[in-house]
């Protein structure tokens, strides 16, 4: 079994690419469902990821209809490839989404949020394990803006698979998870 973040991105990528887009939706809506019974729901700012259907990542569709209908604000980002920075924007039914070109759909434009108001983040990734360390695709961009993010903000990880016993290669930089929601099960860390 792979085990170093390199061959899990690898591993779990190919995995993904099994998925039909019937799996695809049916795990997706598990996942929004056992997000339901998470002690998270008194919070305001809740910042979700929308999915690069390329990669066949979870479908945060059902998350946007969970928040809107609890009255949430949802928040909604836009990289920065330059500076592996992010920018955060409020999602409102003026919000124009455009893919960029890694086919990230992102904001065009909005109402900026800044990462310290974001009190709940759902986070992308490949895998994860018991202790709550993830792989994304390795590019920081994660990190780098949860590292900007209060401390109690809460990190949900959000991943069709189940946890990996350990990663290898972890680094003090890594920000762990909290939780992480698979159609199975919810982690808590």
């Amino acid at each position: 079994m792979p085990t170093n973040k390199k061959e899990l991105r690898l591993h779990y990528k190919n995995l993904r690419k099994e998925l039909t887009l019937d799996d695809l939706e049916e795990k997706s809506l598990a996942i929004a469902n056992n997000l339901i019974q998470l002690p998270i729901w008194s919070k305001t700012y809740y910042h979700v990821f929308l999915p690069i259907e390329e990669q066949k990542e979870v479908n945060t569709e059902y998350i946007l209809h969970l928040l809107s209908g609890k009255d949430k604000e949802i928040v909604v980002s836009k990289s920065d490839f330059d500076t592996r920075g992010m920018s955060h924007f409020l999602l409102t039914d003026n919000t124009k989404i455009k893919k960029n070109e890694y086919n990230i759909p992102e904001p065009v434009n909005g109402l900026p949020v800044p990462s310290a108001t974001i009190e709940v983040v759902f986070v992308p990734l490949l895998a994860f394990d018991v202790s709550g360390n993830r792989v994304g695709y390795g590019k920081g961009f994660y990190d780098k803006f949860l590292a900007e993010c209060k401390l109690e903000t809460i990190k949900i990880g959000l991943s069709f698979f189940e946890a990996e016993n350990q990663i290898e290669d972890v680094f003090e930089s890594d920000v762990k998870l909290d939780y992480c929601v698979t159609p199975e099960k919810v982690y808590g860390f």
